[in-house]
């Protein structure tokens, strides 16, 4: 049976490709989730994807997602340095979650540097650009005790 996985991208995430392409790339959301579908779909997952520039809905999908995915890659964008209703969510859930960046939020402006997300995390991935999320769906696997196989392209 296919495990499931569930990216949350926050706020902003929508603008990739066209906002500050200098920190984040050029990779669209559209495109990115595209990679992410054929690589979920190589490892025999099913991924699930969301984007919201509102924190409420992004906790009502953390909630949902206790008893509908068996794992959650999540940026939450902005709301990682202050969003304390993200983080007890994600304390809520018993699902691993995975934090990712493309930034490498730790050598940018000092308020970046604090995750309020991140001690409730199953582990962090920043400053890789979009291969953080390929690398965290790769890691939710391990985690979920699916053996990673290695796949010719």
């Amino acid at each position: 049976m296919r495990k499931h996985i569930l990216l949350l991208n926050g706020p902003n995430l929508n603008r990739l490709g066209t906002r500050e392409p200098d920190t984040y790339g050029n990779v669209t959301l559209e495109d990115l989730e595209k990679d992410l579908h054929t690589l979920a779909n190589q490892h025999e997952l099913e991924l699930v994807c969301f984007q919201s520039n509102h924190e409420g809905e992004l906790i009502d999908h953390i909630h949902e997602a206790d008893s509908t995915v068996d794992g959650i890659i999540i940026n939450p964008g902005a709301y990682t340095h202050y969003s304390y209703a993200i983080r007890d969510a994600i304390a809520s859930i018993s699902k691993p979650v995975i934090e990712v960046h493309i930034s490498n939020i730790h050598a940018r402006e000092e308020f970046r540097h604090q995750s309020v997300i991140a001690p409730v995390t199953n582990g962090q991935i920043v400053g890789l650009g979009v291969l953080g999320y390929h690398l965290a769906l790769l890691a939710l696997k391990e985690r979920l005790g699916e053996e990673i196989t290695h796949v010719k392209n």
